[in-house]
């Protein structure tokens, strides 16, 4: 048996009582069952009754069978060695075939919520030191971003924030799409036409951008039917002007795209102001959007230009790549397509940028995580090329540690009738346009709330309704991409996502600014932080139990969420932790409870939610306004 567990033990962790108990009943299980049962999982699982139990272990059935074992007499053979949960809990029961039931000490819950604010709300530092590199945005040069670019920044940069608050190290990466033929092609449109490129907007480039690409595109296959089929000849002198305008276009583009990788100064120059142009567009629905994200973070397709010829070369020396028709490709067993690396005219392409990155990210960033923020349409890309890093070994850090290779694939953005966004006129929704609506209609709520009387916000100027109404507009937007099933597509309704009620983000915000309300009504009756703030827990009421039992959970679902790379897992706690709230608050009078020696022991528990809240919706990018 093990020895008993002096009752101060839960100060001593910030993971919370959960973690103490699954240790003392891994303790238990092998003292239990012996030799081969080290380290067996607990089962410990929140109870769905917790007029029956907090806590509730399976263990005994799951392992019954294994042990040749009744299940209810393991139960409670595994309860007489866990001797140590005294000092945590109240006598445990079995219950029905083998369920242990455990009940929380009042004393132990306090102690668990002193440690929790000791001990930076409970959240565990990641034992790996080696940086973790997230992929995000990756906007192409010259073309509008739009609301898939919306969802790649909002889930990286949760992503990013969320391994940055468990102590990990992480780059942002912005990998631009800013060389190659599509960006000549633009560049050459350009300057034949004598634009000057110094005061060119993005939607003049995102024009030229279009009809570059339709001048280059040429349709051999028309030309070949028309002739077939003996269209006349004006079709037919129409499709070969076609053609060979389209062929001269591409042509001097290639010519453009040479002179470029040469070196050429002029076309450096402009080359780099249509990077500026695209950057400060981006930039500015960066800043709006809330995305830490910035110059510093940008290391695009041109980064990687000069480590292309080295890239394939490795592969060709490994004995990886093959020449197949003039090309360069890398086979795999359990599918049919190949991994084109080098084109049979000598041209690189994504895929030999996306494993010169990876390279780059493992032995010069020293990342054993490498998550890909890309919609899911490039799922197969991504498997092709993380197999093809893995074949070559460039899936460890110098240090011989082995990267996690990850692609967050996820789902398009709905409009109302179920298909991808759209305006009225059929072009793809701008980000910098929804964020807008998103701002106006956040402030046009406010502004109606503002109107009441008894409002936190009646009497507040304008220019503060309206930075109120920003982060409204914002918050609805992030929290309504980060709460969805990240692979799926979700349906957009701006009219849902606005509402202070329901899963939505401004709702969160709504219980931050309450309890904020509430802690600065204490202020103005006199009631000083510095006592509230020492002042001793009491866990007594089953909505205030039901309160700190979710709060003494936020450190492990931030452990979760950087494991699962599921943000959502992050916004369902926190709009439990809202409701929870709510209903301790309509229990539990906390400026004028029954017995007064309970309303500072109130307001630290209401202190310790809205610090979790604020540190939560942080995660998420979003703002925890004080009024609202």
């Amino acid at each position: 048996m093990s020895s008993p567990m002096t009752p101060e033990a839960p100060s001593t962790t910030s993971a919370g009582p959960a973690s103490a108990i699954e240790a003392v009943l891994r303790r238990a299980i092998h003292a239990a069952l012996g030799r081969g049962f080290e380290d067996v999982d607990p089962m410990l699982r929140p109870s769905q009754r917790p007029d029956l139990a907090d806590f509730q272990s399976n263990c005994a059935m799951a392992l019954a069978k294994q042990a040749a074992r009744n299940p209810r007499d393991l139960a409670q053979q595994i309860v007489r060695e866990a001797t140590d949960l005294l000092a945590l809990c109240e006598p445990p029961e079995v219950a029905g075939p083998g369920f242990i039931n455990l009940r929380l000490r009042p004393s132990a819950l306090a102690a668990a919520l002193d440690a929790m604010e000791a001990g930076d709300l409970g959240i565990v530092r990641d034992l790996d030191t080696h940086p973790v590199v997230i992929d995000l945005c990756a906007v192409n040069v010259a073309k509008q971003m739009h609301v898939g670019h919306l969802r790649s920044c909002i889930i990286g940069d949760a992503l990013a924030r969320a391994y940055e608050r468990r102590g990990r190290p992480v780059f942002r990466e912005n990998h631009l799409g800013d060389w190659g033929l599509p960006i000549a092609m633009v560049l050459h449109r350009l300057r034949r036409r004598g634009a000057d490129l110094r005061t060119i907007s993005l939607e003049d480039l995102d024009r030229a951008y279009r009809a570059a690409q339709a001048e280059g595109r040429a349709d051999p296959a028309g030309l070949e039917a028309a002739r077939r089929f003996r269209a006349g000849p004006h079709r037919i002198a129409e499709l070969e002007e076609q053609n060979e305008g389209a062929q001269e276009t591409v042509d001097g583009a290639r010519r453009l795209l040479v002179a470029l990788q040469q070196g050429d100064p002029d076309l450096e120059r402009d080359w780099r102001l249509l990077i500026d142009c695209t950057l400060r567009a981006l930039f500015d629905a960066i800043r709006i959007l809330g995305v830490r994200l910035g110059p510093e973070h940008n290391r695009g397709e041109s980064f990687y230009r000069d480590r292309l010829a080295a890239t394939v070369a490795a592969f060709e020396q490994a004995g990886v790549a093959e020449v197949h028709d003039g090309a360069l490709v890398v086979r795999f067993d359990d599918r049919e397509r190949p991994l084109l690396i080098r084109k049979s005219d000598g041209g690189f392409l994504y895929a030999t940028t996306d494993l010169a990155a990876i390279r780059f990210r493992t032995h010069e960033l020293n990342a054993s995580r490498i998550v890909y923020v890309v919609d899911a349409r490039q799922k197969d890309h991504f498997r092709d090329v993380f197999d093809a890093c893995r074949r070559m070994g460039w899936d460890r850090t110098p240090d011989g540690v082995q990267a996690d290779l990850v692609h967050i694939g996820f789902g398009s953005v709905l409009g109302p009738d179920r298909r991808p966004l759209k305006t009225r006129s059929g072009e793809n929704v701008t980000l910098r346009s929804l964020l807008d609506e998103a701002c106006a209609r956040g402030h046009a709520e406010v502004r109606q709330r503002a109107a009441q009387e008894k409002s936190p916000t009646a009497g507040l100027p304008d220019e503060d309704l309206r930075e109120i109404g920003r982060m409204v507009g914002i918050a609805a937007i992030k929290y309504a991409d980060l709460s969805s099933d990240l692979v799926r597509d979700y349906v957009f309704d701006m009219d849902r996502l606005i509402a202070f009620e329901g899963n939505t983000g401004p709702y969160l915000q709504y219980a931050h600014a309450r309890i904020c309300s509430i802690l600065a009504r204490a202020a103005e009756e006199g009631i000083e932080a510095s006592a509230w703030r020492t002042a001793p827990f009491r866990i007594e009421e089953p909505a205030e139990k039901a309160l700190t039992l979710l709060l003494l959970r936020y450190g492990a679902v931030m452990t979760d969420m950087t494991r699962s790379l599921e943000p959502h897992r992050l916004c369902g706690y926190l709009f439990d932790l809202s409701n929870a709230y709510s209903a301790f608050y309509q229990s539990c009078p906390v400026l004028r409870p029954d017995d007064p020696s309970r309303r500072l022991p109130r307001l630290r528990l209401c202190d310790l939610a809205r610090r979790v809240l604020a540190d939560g919706l942080g995660v998420l990018g979003l703002a925890a306004p004080t009024r609202m």
